[in-house]
This record gives C-alpha cells, structure tokens and sequence, in this order.
C-alpha cells in the first residue's frame, strides 16, 4: 500500500510538471487593431436652399363692373374661356344712352347756327365803335353775346363727348387678355354704377394666369440669420442664378419651369413675424391656378468652403450636442464637437468643429474609444468597406 501511495505521488509530480512546461510555451495572441473607414475633410462647393410654402396669386385680376345703368341684354362670352383685351362681354340696352347723344349732337348744331349773325353782329359794332356811332354800351353787348355764344358750343361739345362716352360704356369690355370666370348676372338683369345703388358685386372676373406669382413667407429669423452669413463671408449672395426658384407641387412632383425671385418685401407682417417673398413663374399650360399652395426652394446662396461629411458620422453625446470620431497623426482616435447647419442629402453641411484634411471615422467608431490606435482604410460610398461589419448569408428554411 505504501509502494502503490509512492507511484501515485510521483505519477502526479510528473503531469503536473509536463502542464507547467505547456503552458511556458503557449503564449497570449497579440490584440488585433481595429479597423475604421474614414473620409477625409475637403472644403467644397455647397449651394445652400431653403424651402418654404408658397401660395400662387393672378399676375393680373379685373374685376368687371358696369359704368353706366341699365339692362343686360346680351352675353357674349363663354364662362371659364380665354378673352382678349378688348372683347365686348356684355351689351347694356343703349336706347337712353343713344337718344341722350342725339339729343347732345343737336343742341351742338343749335349752339354752331347761332354763332354766325352774333359773330357779325359783333365785328359791325367794333368798326362803329371806332366811328364814335354807337355807344360803348352796345359794343360790349354785342362782344359779351359772342363769348357767350363760342362758350355755348364749347359746352355743348362736351355734352357730346360725354353723351357719347356713356353710349359706348353700354358695351362692356374686357380690359386685360386672361382667363373668365363665371357669370354673376344673366339676360335681363338690372346692373347698375355708382351712387348708393353701386353695382354690390362684380358681373364677373378675368384672371391673367401666364405669367403667375408665387408668394412666399419667410421668417424673420431666417432673413437675419441669411443677413448675418452674407455679411461674415461664409455666404456668396450674388451667384448667377441666385434668382431661380424650383417649386414643388402639392402632389409632390418637381413643377418644370423655373420661377424668378422679383423682389422681398419691406413690411413684416405682424401676426406672422415673416416677409413676403414675390416669385414670378411661367405658366404656359394654366397648370398653376390661383390659390394653390405649393413648396418653393429659394436659394440663399453658395457656400464656397462648405465641409460636409456622411451623416452615419455623427452620433450626439449625453447633452445632445453632435460629436464625431476622428483619427489623428498618429493614428489616434480623437473625439470633435461640431456645430451643424443643416442636412444635405445624406449628408451633414459642418460649421464649426472640423478642418480641411482631418479624417473622419465614417464606420467602425461603435467599437474604438478616444485614444485607441486604429488601422485606416478609405470609406466607400453606397459600398461596403472592410471596417463595416460583415453579414452572413443565411440558408433558407427547407420546407417541410
């Protein structure tokens, strides 16, 4: 017994020796670096546009009333067609109006025959005057007749023209080239101008729809802000197009003229803190009709020294405030605040917090930490590089 506890003991001595020497030869693997994909800051080319909802108004809009009294008698237009300037509309029974232009033609003609013997009769007393035959009495008689009876004709001309103007207002026409409305009035209806009676509504409406304005608000805030970029440099305001307009309909689809920004108005509208911006649009195929809303992309500017970066770059700290993964010098993981402008495309436009030339840890950042050395290689855009993490094909179930 005590030969076979010897055995054992030694048995025991010898394993435990030959794991000692195992484990002096297997060393611990080395760590693996990681991996990241960066790109690399370049200032670029940045047009910069905001959007904002507009609102489409007539370029032109004639309300058509009548000038005269009267009764319609005739319609001469078709509702919801295209009318040329000049068309004649409606037609106002002109039987009072023509009787008063004869009867102003007449008492003209009447005003003329009475001219020629109070004339003579004038010029016989100027040369009796200078004879001494007649009194001075009777010369400035007969010479105040006369002015009274040139100042009769010149009157009675103007009873004509306004008999004749009011003739022609029983015609109504179209003053501007658009599109009409409905009719208010019919056949036979009482319209009148003027006075306590004024006509209460419009007898109908032409609208010019190409061109077509486009008014867009913007806030205050936005207009400052844009002000302020300008005047620091960081915005180029006098681009060649920094006129156009894109509009985007209601629907959603892109509308395929561009307009023109004509003017900001002055005046910020009190319950809405913003200015009105005026856009003026072709409209060829009336596909934009007054009072549609609608999305229009102004333009603000360029900025020439933009740095946008892929936005899966930016991830937010405990504050909120966006941060960024960066790889030094020295191959370091280093971590930036930025302050961000807006999102383009997939892509954030960078204000502050980065510089030309420094990379910027696009994929792989989930698994380094600030001050970890890393290995680079460049980010693929709509590909997958070798830091983004590899997924495997699944086989699909069989069926049973």
């Amino acid at each position: 017994m005590q030969n076979d506890h010897k055995v054992k003991l030694i048995i025991a001595m010898l394993l435990g020796g030959l794991i000692l020497v195992g484990c002096k030869h297997k060393q611990p693997p080395p760590s693996a670096i990681p991996e990241v994909a960066v790109v690399t800051v370049s200032p670029e080319r940045v047009v910069l546009t905001t959007e904002l909802p507009g609102r489409t108004y007539a370029y032109l809009v004639a309300e058509i009333r009548p000038q005269v009294n009267g009764i319609i008698q005739k319609r001469l237009f078709e509702e919801g067609s295209d009318v040329r300037a000049g068309k004649v509309l409606y037609e106002i029974d002109p039987a009072p109006y023509q009787a008063a232009y004869d009867n102003a033609v007449a008492a003209l003609a009447k005003s003329k025959a009475n001219l020629p013997p109070i004339r003579l009769k004038a010029e016989r007393y100027k040369e009796l005057i200078a004879l001494k035959a007649i009194s001075q009495q009777d010369f400035d008689n007969a010479d105040a007749a006369l002015k009274q009876a040139e100042a009769d004709i010149e009157l009675s001309k103007a009873a004509v023209e306004s008999a004749r103007i009011n003739l022609a207002y029983t015609r109504i026409t179209a003053p501007i080239t658009g599109r009409i409305g409905k009719s208010n009035v019919t056949v036979g209806a009482l319209v009148t101008a003027g006075g306590a009676t004024q006509q209460p509504t419009a007898l109908t409406t032409i609208q010019q729809l190409d061109p077509i304005y486009v008014d867009v608000p913007q806030s205050t805030t936005d207009l400052l802000r844009l002000r302020r970029r300008v005047e620091e440099g960081h915005l180029d305001h006098n681009g060649k197009d920094q006129s156009k307009v894109r509009l985007i309909l209601d629907d959603g689809t892109t509308y395929p003229l561009e307009g023109t920004l004509k003017f900001r108005d002055v005046t910020v509208d009190s319950t809405t803190g913003s200015v009105t911006l005026r856009v003026i649009v072709p409209n060829p195929k009336s596909l934009l009709l007054p009072g549609m809303f609608l999305r229009a992309v102004v333009q603000e500017g360029i900025n020439n020294k933009g740095i946008l970066i892929p936005q899966q770059a930016v991830s937010r700290d405990p504050m909120g405030n966006p941060v960024t993964l960066i790889v030094d010098g020295e191959g370091k993981v280093a971590e930036r605040t930025l302050t961000l402008d807006r999102a383009i495309g997939d892509r954030w436009l960078v204000t502050s917090g980065l510089a030309p030339g420094e990379r910027v840890i696009v994929e792989g950042g989930q698994k380094v930490r600030s001050g970890a050395a890393v290995k680079v290689v460049p980010f693929q855009a709509g590909g997958t590089s070798s830091a983004a993490p590899k997924k495997t094909a699944q086989p699909a179930p069989k069926s049973k």
